[in-house]
C-alpha cells in the first residue's frame, strides 16, 4: 500500500512538473509567437481549444493586440460559442469601431446563425467608415440578397461594379440576384433554321415560344408553350421549368415537358444541380431525359469561371446507347460589356445537344453517333431597364444521318419584360 502511495505522488509531481513547464514556457514567448502557434493549431491542427488557449495567453500578454482578440473571436464562432465569440469581437468594436476586419468577423457570428438581419446592421455601421470598401459592400449585397431584399442588393453590386468594371465576384453575384429581383417576366421567341442542299431540299424550320415566369419562395418558375413547323409538320410542347435554391451554394434546374407531335419529344424531364464554388467558379451535373417512343438518358456536366467581365463554360453531355457512348463538348465565353444582361458571347461544340431546341428531335432517334461541329453568336442588350432582346446566329455542320452531311443556320430573335 505504501509502494502504491508512493507512486501515485510521483506522479503527480510529474505531472504538475510538466504544466508548471509548459505554462513557464508559454511565459517566455512573445504574444506574435503564441498568435502564430494558434493559428497553426486552428489551421493545420484542426484543434480548436488549444488555438482558445494560446490566443488567450497572447492576449494576456497584450490585451490590445486586435489581430489575436478577431481571431480568438473567429475560432470561438467557429466552435459555435457565439457568446463569446460577441464579446471579443465587441471588445474590439468599442475601442476601435472603424476596424473592417472585426466588422466582418461579428457580422459573421450573425449570419451564420441564421441571423442576416442582425449582420445587416453591423456591415451598415461599417460603411459609414469605409463606405467603399468592396469587401464590405458585396457582404451587403450577400446579406440583403439572403433577406430577399434583391433590388436593394443588385443596387448595392452595382455601385461595386462602377467602382471596379471587372470584378468577377461581384458579376457573378448580381447575376444571382437579378433573376430575383423581378416578380414576374414575360418572353416571347422566334427560330428560323434554314437547310442547304446537302439536306436534299428539306424546307426551314420555324419555331417560336411564349413563356412567363414568376418568383416563388423557392425561386423562380416558368411556364413555356413551344411551337415548331418541322418536317411540314405543325406541333405544340408545353414545359414547366424551376429554379429553387437550396442555400447560397446550393441552386437547381428542373423541367418537365409533354407534346403533342411527333417533331418534339412526347415527354422530356431535366435535372441539374449547380454548386457555386470559390474564385467564382461554379460546377454543374444532371441528366436530360427524352421520350420518342423509347426512353433516351443523357447525363451532363459543365464547369464555369467568371472572371473580370467575362464568363466561361465548358459542358459534355453522355448518351449510354447499346452498350456505347456517344459524347458531345461544347465551350462558351461572354464578354459583359455593361449590365447583367448585356453581353456578347460565342459557343463552339462538337456534338448534339439536348437543351438545343433545333436538334432535340434528332437525340435518341438513331443508334448511330451522328457526328455535328456548330458555332453559335449571341447578342443580348437591356433598354429601359425592365426589356431584354437577344439575338442569334447559329451555323452548323451535320451529320442528319449516316455519311449523309449537310448545313444548317439558325437565326433567333427573343424579347423579355420584366415587372418588379
Amino acid at each position: 500500500m505504501r509502494q502504491n502511495h508512493l507512486t501515485f505522488k510521483k506522479v503527480t509531481l510529474l505531472f504538475i512538473f510538466v504544466c508548471c513547464s509548459q505554462y513557464s514556457f508559454a511565459q517566455d514567448l512573445s504574444s506574435d509567437e503564441l498568435f502564430k502557434q494558434a493559428r497553426t493549431a486552428a489551421f493545420d491542427e484542426d484543434d480548436y481549444s488549444k488555438a482558445i488557449l494560446l490566443s488567450k495567453q497572447a492576449l494576456e500578454k497584450s490585451p490590445d493586440y486586435a489581430d489575436i482578440r478577431i481571431f480568438l473571436g473567429r475560432v470561438y464562432t467557429w466552435s459555435d460559442k457565439k457568446t463569446e465569440a460577441r464579446k471579443e469581437l465587441n471588445i474590439v468594436l468599442q475601442k476601435t469601431p472603424e476596424n473592417e476586419e472585426a466588422s466582418i468577423a461579428l457580422a459573421n457570428v450573425e449570419f451564420w446563425n441564421d441571423n442576416s438581419k442582425e449582420a445587416l446592421k453591423i456591415i451598415n455601421v461599417a460603411l459609414k467608415y469605409h463606405p467603399t470598401s468592396i469587401d464590405l459592400l458585396l457582404y451587403k449585397a450577400r446579406l440583403l440578397n439572403d433577406i430577399k431584399k434583391w433590388s436593394e442588393a443588385e443596387e448595392v453590386v452595382e455601385q461595386v461594379l462602377k467602382q471596379d468594371a471587372k470584378n468577377d465576384k461581384a458579376r457573378a453575384m448580381l447575376i444571382k440576384i437579378k433573376d430575383n429581383s423581378f416578380k414576374s417576366q414575360v418572353g416571347v421567341s422566334y427560330e428560323y433554321v434554314y437547310f442547304d442542299d446537302g439536306f436534299n431540299g428539306r424546307d426551314p424550320w420555324q419555331l417560336a415560344s411564349v413563356d412567363y415566369s414568376m418568383q416563388t419562395p423557392i425561386g423562380s418558375v416558368i411556364a413555356r408553350v413551344n411551337y415548331a413547323n418541322r418536317f411540314l409538320t405543325n406541333g405544340f410542347q408545353y414545359e414547366i421549368d424551376a429554379y429553387p435554391s437550396f442555400s447560397e451554394t446550393f441552386r437547381a434546374y428542373m423541367n418537365i415537358g409533354y407534346a403533342d407531335a411527333s417533331i418534339f419529344p412526347k415527354y422530356r424531364a431535366s435535372f441539374s444541380l449547380y454548386a457555386d464554388l470559390p474564385k467564382s467558379f461554379e460546377a454543374e451535373a444532371g441528366f436530360r431525359y427524352l421520350n420518342f417512343g423509347s426512353d433516351t438518358w443523357i447525363y451532363t456536366a459543365s464547369v464555369g469561371k467568371y472572371y473580370r467581365s467575362y464568363w466561361f463554360n465548358f459542358r459534355t453531355y453522355l448518351t449510354p446507347s447499346n452498350s456505347d457512348l456517344s459524347r458531345s463538348f461544347s465551350f462558351s465565353t461572354r464578354y459583359y460589356y455593361s449590365g447583367t444582361d448585356d453581353y456578347i458571347g460565342i459557343r463552339i461544340g462538337s456534338g448534339l445537344s439536348p437543351d438545343d431546341s433545333s436538334n432535340a428531335n434528332l437525340i435518341g432517334t438513331s443508334n448511330y453517333k451522328l457526328i455535328s461541329n456548330n458555332i453559335n453568336l449571341e447578342y443580348r442588350k437591356t433598354f429601359k431597364t425592365f426589356n431584354v432582346i437577344r439575338l442569334t446566329f447559329g451555323f452548323e455542320n451535320q451529320e442528319y444521318k449516316v455519311n449523309t452531311r449537310g448545313n444548317q443556320i439558325d437565326f433567333g430573335i427573343s424579347y423579355s419584360r420584366r415587372f418588379r
